[in-house]
């Protein structure tokens, strides 16, 4: 089950700024290990344990309403990070699933594997994620990928 946790950060006018991640990994030692370093650099956490409960957290299930209506309750998210190999669903079905969604199909998909094949980052890159890093993650990645999303931010 998807699990949040918070943490703030102070922007230039004073008021909190969150990037909320939701990150997703099969491994719950990977799993713990992403929501550290994310943590470590004032990002909110959110967790799933895989794909389908990403997308349940997400309101993007096939039996939710929240992707066909407005609702108040769907999350704030500003980046999903997913692993790529995962049971069931893998990374690449979950980042499909939201670039084809109406209320996520804006939102910063990284994938990461611990499988360096050219062809499914490029797979990954056709269908709009953002960047396909390679496991182990590492601070200087998360630090580069909340670079962008404060750039993106500032210059909207």
């Amino acid at each position: 089950m998807a699990c949040p946790s918070s943490s703030m950060a102070m922007g230039e006018n004073g008021e909190d700024e969150v990037i909320h991640v939701l990150a997703v990994d099969d491994d719950p030692i990977n799993l713990i290990i992403i929501e550290k370093l994310l943590k470590s650099s004032s990002c909110k956490v959110t967790t799933a344990e895989n794909g389908v409960r990403a997308l349940e957290y997400l309101g993007l299930l096939a039996g939710d309403v929240q992707h066909n209506s407005p609702n108040t309750n769907v999350p704030k998210v500003n980046l999903i990070i997913t692993d790529y190999s995962m049971p069931g669903m893998n990374g690449y079905e979950l980042l499909k699933k939201v670039k084809d969604s109406a209320m996520f199909k804006d939102v910063p998909v990284v994938v990461m594997s611990s499988e360096n094949i050219p062809s499914r980052i490029n797979q990954c890159m056709e269908v709009g994620a953002k960047m396909f890093i390679l496991k182990p993650l590492k601070q200087a990645d998360v630090n580069e990928l909340k670079s962008q999303l404060m750039h993106k931010r500032l210059s909207m």
